[in-house]
């Protein structure tokens, strides 16, 4: 692919855009409260082990600096307690040493990006020595104290750079286009070592500061944290052959012990100071046993206390409708289109019927983003209205006679729809792969014959044509480097004659919200384009091929979302939070759109009757034989014995022979449209009743939710947030990239008037930030997710994702090299009481494990209820895979959790209804029992999300699923339903399969 960046230095930037770079410390902590206050419960833990923790040796050998969770800490050489020298919001990490024993340098992630800050040894005096929007990471200072040598992205790669300590003057030092980091001087200012990415693979080089280099490592395998003893001996941390330890030329240095993968420390004589197995120790080069040096520290949690608002799941009232998916004004300025429970809709702007809107579908499929034509007659949008659900295709609605045609017939799902200028053609994406994946292909309106003009992109953005009718505009990630994933969403511009697409960045640093909902948009007379940045609606000028002219210019206060033009190329409807605006982009007016949808909740009505053979009803080890649970619409009346006079009168799932057990609850996936309404019957296909998405995009997902509810597509019960809310840079498609403390309210506003169960914070939001979300989310009464421990148990955080996952330092927090953790990790859970959703489906063993105990559950007929990209997914690692499946590192940390008190409860992180069942069998692969695991999908998460299931008792809602065999026995036994009912409502596994 062409690369062009296309920066607009020599424009001037208007006010909401002169915020592309990051925000000063003070600017971050006055948008956040000070820490402490009457309602906070503290609680001080003492621990004496550190994940994923660094030491460095000061000059003189008398004192250690651990990077704990997060803050420096000052130790003595013989051990002892540690005092800590930055607070708890600094995740200030790898520090080294002046030479002069009296500061320390260190990476930290004070204001949503990683530089170097400096701090005198007793924790006065820290002062920020690099800034910008590049990351700045792991320093070492040099010996004669005038420079600092770290890695950056700075150059569009990672590359080692040094920074002058008196005046903060940076210079580049390696230029090879692969990635250079983890620089390290030894005895003389001169030279440096660093792991270098030649060939694709990390080796340790040693390079001189005037140029030239030496490559030390010729073995292949995974290198980190080159150190120089006095001598000038060369350690590196491998990870060759599963192992995590320390080596110097070859020769292992620290055995069977787990070390980081962090640079060694030294005293005199050869003497390394390294940290492994969650401990300080220190052993001579030459060889010899270790000796450890003990440490404490105190760190403080602060459990989240607030009033949690519960799910009204009994009330029959007419509710508004929220998910208002994609509306698209028409050409004319006078309708709306748009997606909402289920259905297409039109709606008049203005005349006796304004806000009014009209169902033009009114069936089970699955509808969403309609697109105008040029002359306003035709409507294209997406829907599996066609087929079995498996798939969206493009149809088209004449909106003159109210006929609607199919119009592609792809393997993949078509959307995001865009007519080019002559309405002959349409721009669609080809959603084929998970999180949305997609190529991007123009289609034929008049013979539906599609041709591809960019290959698979990971999560574009919809497309939009240029006036020329020859360049199709998307928002795509453009990342900064290769070493991490996440960048900024830039426009890129694709020809449709198949020549090198060009990227253009309107504002360096700066990205588009998102890939869903902030464009790029271009007005129907080309000489404008429309897009979402800072969270607001911004307009800029284009050539006829798509090319921005100048800067986006604000032109409407206010939160936007999913701009559309009308023909005038003068107006514009965007959603503001809960409502829909008119903006005259000349004028800078807006005025109100009125909407009025609602909705009744579809609640089930009459007796239903469920005779169980066996019962297991969420408690205790055992089943109780032959009885009757009693259901009155969608709640629990009575679990008695079976008699056959309760089924007088009743409908009555006979479940004489098999097992009664609560419905499966889903802990953590990301809902997908692209799946259509099968999604839904999957899950219930599978027995999952209850899913907690944590992360969507924010209309789609409360649509999702309002759809079930109203009974217009069946499903489970859904708890959903909206955008993970990242930090100037993303990754996700289903990611905002907040950019400011203002960008951050106005997104937090958005999640209150969308009614969202629970607030996600994700990687790479500062610690400051992410407490403010926490706080902001408890006053709304729902709960904050992360994936963080520390400061996340200070700020009150409720919950954790993932036994490892995404970090924004390149390594967990919670799990250390081999992913094990320690005694930190283990404390902070289970004095902050934050469950965790250990996620351990997303290395696959679980499903593979289920799929090499029974060999046929690849062929099993639900999974028809996916597209075939992700059905072709199932085998691989399947039966023929050699070897025992365990559940690995990441099973110990779940077990050894479990047993410290933490509650588990059972997520996936994908999208594959059946991978829950895997995730259970890893569960009891890693030592839980069969009760402990169902109890992780059933009892514990019905806890965390505050609603009455997971239980199989009176008064619980009706959330039932039917399985062949014992789940206290064989875990897989989940695999064999039968029937779910979900809600009070029976499905029977056949009526869920495509017809």
């Amino acid at each position: 692919m062409g690369k062009r960046i296309i920066p607009f230095s020599p424009y001037p930037l208007t006010p909401v855009l002169l915020r592309t770079m990051r925000f000063p410390l003070a600017a971050v902590m006055l948008a956040v409260p000070a820490l402490g206050g009457p309602a906070e419960r503290r609680i001080d833990v003492t621990v004496s082990e550190g994940t994923s923790m660094a030491v460095a040796v000061s000059p003189n050998g008398q004192q250690l600096a651990l990077d704990l969770q997060g803050s420096l800490w000052v130790v003595p050489i013989a051990g002892g307690a540690a005092r800590r020298v930055t607070d708890e919001y600094h995740d200030a990490r790898q520090p080294s040493w002046s030479p002069d024993g009296k500061r320390l340098v260190f990476q930290g992630y004070r204001d949503g990006g990683y530089d170097l800050w400096v701090v005198d040894a007793d924790g006065t005096n820290v002062r920020q020595l690099t800034r910008g929007p590049f990351d700045d990471r792991e320093p070492s200072w040099s010996p004669d104290g005038q420079g600092i040598a770290f890695s950056s992205d700075r150059s569009g790669n990672y590359d080692v750079w040094m920074v002058t300590v008196a005046t903060g003057a940076v210079r580049r030092v390696t230029t090879d286009p692969g990635d250079e980091f983890m620089p390290t001087f030894g005895a003389r200012s001169d030279s440096v070592a660093f792991i270098g990415t030649r060939g694709g693979m990390p080796s340790v080089i040693v390079a001189a500061i005037s140029g030239g280099e030496r490559r030390v490592t010729t073995v292949p395998g995974r290198y980190d944290a080159p150190s120089w003893s006095p001598s000038g001996a060369l350690v590196y941390h491998s990870s060759a052959g599963g192992s995590s330890r320390l080596e110097h030329e070859g020769r292992v240095i620290t055995g069977s012990e787990n070390a980081f993968a962090f640079r060694a420390g030294w005293l005199r004589g050869d003497t390394l100071v390294y940290v492994a197995d969650g401990r300080v120790r220190r052993r001579a080069l030459a060889g010899g046993s270790a000796q450890e040096i003990p440490f404490t520290a105190t760190l403080t949690v602060s459990p989240a206390r607030y009033t949690r608002v519960r799910r009204d799941v009994d009330s029959r009232a007419p509710r508004r409708a929220l998910g208002i998916v994609a509306p698209a004004l028409s050409p004319d300025g006078h309708q709306v289109a748009f997606a909402a429970l289920g259905d297409l809709w039109l709606m008049p702007v203005d005349g006796p019927q304004a806000g009014t809107p009209r169902n033009l579908t009114r069936d089970a499929a699955l509808d969403a983003e309609p697109a105008w034509s040029p002359d306003g007659r035709w409507l294209a949008w997406s829907t599996d209205r066609g087929g079995a659900g498996t798939m969206l295709d493009l149809w088209v609605y004449d909106t003159r006679t109210g006929n609607m045609r199919q119009l592609t017939r792809e393997p993949t799902s078509a959307m995001g729809a865009a007519w080019s200028p002559d309405g002959t053609r349409l721009a669609m994406l080809n959603v084929d792969g998970i999180w949305r994946a997609a190529s991007v292909a123009v289609v034929d309106v008049a013979t539906g014959a599609a041709t591809t003009i960019h290959p698979q992109l990971f999560g574009p953005g919809a497309p939009t044509w240029a006036a020329d009718g020859r360049h199709v505009l998307i928002s795509a990630l453009q990342r900064y480097s290769t070493r991490f994933r996440e960048g900024t969403n830039q426009l890129l511009s694709i020809p449709i004659d198949g020549s090198a697409p060009v990227w253009h960045v309107p504002v360096p640093h700066l990205s588009l919200d998102a890939r869903v909902g902030a464009g790029p948009v271009i007005s129907p007379d080309g000489t404008q384009l429309a897009a979402v940045y800072e969270g607001e609606l911004t307009v800029m000028p284009v050539s006829p091929d798509g090319t921005p002219q100048g800067p986006p210019r604000r032109v409407a206060s206010g939160t936007a979302f999913q701009p559309t033009w009308a023909g005038d190329s003068r107006t514009l409807l965007v959603q503001s939070d809960d409502a829909l605006r008119l903006v005259d982009h000349q004028a800078g007016t807006s005025r109100a759109v009125p909407l009025r949808l609602s909705y009744t909740p579809a609640i089930a009505t009459g007796r239903l009757v469920v005779h169980a053979g066996q019962l297991w009803d969420g408690t205790g080890d055992t089943l109780r034989r032959d009885v009757d649970i009693m259901v009155d619409g969608h709640r629990i009346t009575r679990v008695v014995p079976h008699a056959a006079s309760h089924h007088v009168g009743a409908r009555v799932v006979d479940a004489g022979t098999h097992t009664v057990m609560p419905g499966l609850i889903e802990f953590h996936t990301h809902l997908q449209k692209d799946f259509g309404t099968n999604a839904m019957k999957a899950y219930l296909a599978f027995g999952v009743t209850t899913v907690r998405s944590p992360g969507s995009t924010p209309y789609e997902a409360v649509e999702d939710r309002e759809a079930v509810d109203a009974g217009v597509r069946p499903g489970p019960r859904l708890f959903v947030s909206g955008f993970l809310m990242e930090w100037q840079r993303v990754y996700y498609k289903m990611a905002v990239a907040v950019s400011s403390p203002a960008h951050l309210e106005r997104e937090l506003r958005r999640a209150q008037a969308l009614r969202f169960d629970l607030l996600k914070s994700y990687v790479r939001m500062p610690d400051l930030q992410q407490r403010r979300i926490a706080e902001f989310a408890h006053a709304m009464g729902v709960p904050a997710a992360s994936h963080e421990i520390y400061p996340a148990a200070l700020s009150g955080l409720d919950n954790s994702e993932h036994t490892t996952g995404t970090s924004r330092r390149g390594y967990s927090p919670k799990a250390a090299t081999l992913q094990r953790s320690y005694d930190d990790v283990l404390q902070l859970f289970a004095a902050s009481g934050i469950p965790i959703t250990p996620t351990l489906a997303l290395s696959g063993g679980g499903l593979r494990a289920l799929l090499q105990r029974d060999t046929a559950f690849v062929h099993d007929s639900r999974f028809t209820l996916y597209p075939a990209w992700m059905q072709s997914t199932l085998s691989i690692g399947g039966p023929a895979s050699a070897g025992t499946i365990d559940a690995g590192a990441g099973g110990q940390m779940v077990k050894a959790l479990r047993k410290g008190g933490t509650i588990i409860v059972a997520g996936t992180d994908t999208p594959n209804a059946a991978t829950l069942h895997g995730e259970l069998l890893s569960y009891v692969l890693a030592g839980l029992t069969p009760v402990e695991a169902l109890q992780a999908a059933t009892v514990n998460p019905a806890k965390q999300l505050g609603i009455d299931a997971g239980r199989i008792a009176p008064g619980m809602l009706a959330d039932l699923v039917v399985v062949d065999g014992n789940p206290l026995q064989d875990i897989t036994a989940t695999t064999r339903v039968r029937t779910t009912i979900a809600n009070g409502r029976v499905y029977d596994r056949a009526s869920l399969l495509p017809r």
